[in-house]
């Protein structure tokens, strides 16, 4: 008998539920990287539309009356440009936040696929809206602010759609290092759009929102041909939720080495009845944990958005980047957050402490702000080597507790099995931290004149509250490492 050629081997070695599974992975992966190469453009185009002219050389054939302004595109050409681009990211942030609170209700109600996939096109149609300003010659701040809340309403689709789907089919053991890798998808996606509108920002800076509209548009049209919602759809068998109906620590992972695409579920746990009726938003506000790390993203996402929004101006402006290589070197950030995101799954997952494991990650990032400002500039291999650290230390809290946490606080054994709560709880959580999301590149915008200095200040007392916050979570998890209480949810 003639034996299998290795790579059929490999491919029949996986079951058709981890196949599936697999494919639910990356497909999720790539939609939400979409949505957050869609969102970036703005941050790097922030140094195109205001920068300091009198270094520019000139047309000959142009009448100039400033010297200072005349490169600028109007209405940003004032001299309260920060304080615009503040209203600018407001208008999309805020409304982002709004949305987010309805979007996980009409996620539990709505077909995953159609709504995903709506929402994709609706996204590329206003991020392409926004880069169209620069044909069409649109010189007024409502434009511009009307097509970015709009943007950020349909945006509100993705995260609580993304993470129920992920929900639906992966189960308790490693669900911290699968979405920690997973969750990567946030900074691929702000790297990939810094390094598109980088390519476009200095030509034709239309084009560093038009491009990244339309691949998101393609997604969409991607998501409404292969999204699969749920395992029972393909006849595959659902995951398995907790160790026990009864008994389960609240943010503890199974000590199993349940493989990362396992299809099957223990024998030993009898299936819970799904129910049909969706959870209320006041249903969910009782679930054990969701009040503590709601609020605890609040500061922690407030922290990492206004890296998102002003991390390239302040490179600009600090460092004398020009605008693409200050956008090019952002993406460190990013870089940075990946890596921690995957840290702080896999800690949480071998710990067992969620809540540790974030507060342990923003105590450090507290003092690497200050650092990062005050020598963060002397010399290009202290900015890397800083942004990679603070950008692990900022978004790693901030993934575990929008990915791992809320899927194990929307599968709560609370629920009795109710798996209609995963989207509402997801948009609960991380509607709560986009407030602190619009907060943040609002407060940049106003204290960033009076000096960056403020701007970082703010930054670290954001952090420390956020651990804070968390002290309750904390106190409890390291009680039961000590043996004194039985670990419970909350």
């Amino acid at each position: 008998m003639r034996s299998l050629a290795p790579g059929i081997k490999l491919i029949t070695s996986f079951s058709r539920d981890s196949w599936y599974r697999f494919s639910i992975l990356i497909l999720t992966f790539v939609f939400y990287t979409s949505y957050h190469l869609s969102r970036k453009p703005i941050s790097i185009v922030k140094s195109q539309l205001h920068r300091n002219c009198s270094n520019v050389i000139h047309p000959a054939d142009l009448n100039i009356t400033d010297n200072d302004t005349w490169c600028d595109w109007a209405p940003f050409d004032r001299y309260n440009y920060q304080s615009l681009f503040g209203v600018l990211d407001n208008c999309f942030l805020v409304a982002y936040a709004i949305g987010m609170f309805f979007s996980g209700m009409f996620g539990e109600r709505l077909p995953l696929r159609y709504y995903l996939s709506t929402g994709m096109l609706l996204s590329g149609l206003f991020t392409a809206l926004f880069g169209l300003g620069f044909y069409w010659q649109i010189h007024s701040l409502w434009y511009y602010c009307l097509v970015q809340a709009l943007n950020g309403l349909v945006q509100t689709t993705g995260w609580p759609a993304v993470v129920a789907c992920v929900g639906n089919w992966f189960g308790k053991g490693k669900r911290g290092f699968i979405m920690g890798i997973w969750n990567s998808h946030t900074s691929v996606g702000n790297i990939l759009g810094s390094l598109i509108a980088g390519v476009y920002v200095s030509s034709a800076w239309g084009l560093s929102f038009i491009v990244p509209g339309i691949i998101i548009a393609c997604t969409g049209v991607l998501c409404f041909f292969f999204l699969v919602e749920k395992p029972e759809d393909v006849n595959c068998t659902p995951p398995q939720h907790h160790e026990s109906v009864e008994q389960e620590p609240l943010l503890r992972n199974s000590s199993s080495n349940e493989e990362i695409f396992n299809s099957h579920t223990s024998t030993a746990v009898e299936p819970v009845e799904d129910h049909t009726e969706a959870i209320s938003f006041s249903g969910a506000l009782k679930i054990p944990g969701v009040v503590e790390f709601s609020l605890c993203l609040l500061f922690a996402k407030l922290v990492s958005y206004t890296f998102l929004y002003w991390l390239p101006l302040y490179i600009a402006n600090v460092a004398h980047f020009d605008p693409k290589e200050a956008g090019d070197l952002s993406t460190l950030f990013d870089v940075g957050g990946i890596v921690g995101g995957i840290l702080a799954g896999l800690i949480s997952d071998y710990s067992g402490g969620r809540a540790t494991t974030c507060c342990a990650m923003l105590i450090i990032a507290a003092p690497m702000l200050f650092l990062y400002n005050k020598i963060g500039q002397n010399g290009l291999p202290t900015t890397i080597g800083m942004l990679l650290w603070c950008g692990a230390l900022v978004n790693g809290p901030y993934a575990l507790i929008t990915t791992a946490v809320s899927a194990d606080l929307g599968t709560h054994e609370c629920l009795r099995g109710n798996s209609r709560a995963l989207s509402t709880v997801t948009a609960i959580i991380d509607g709560t931290g986009s407030i602190g999301a619009a907060v943040g590149p609002l407060l940049a915008g106003v204290i960033s004149p009076t000096g960056w200095n403020n701007v970082f200040y703010m930054l670290i007392a954001a952090d420390v509250l956020a651990c804070l916050l968390l002290s309750r979570l904390v106190y409890k998890e390291v009680r039961g490492w000590c043996g004194y209480t039985t670990r419970q949810r909350g």
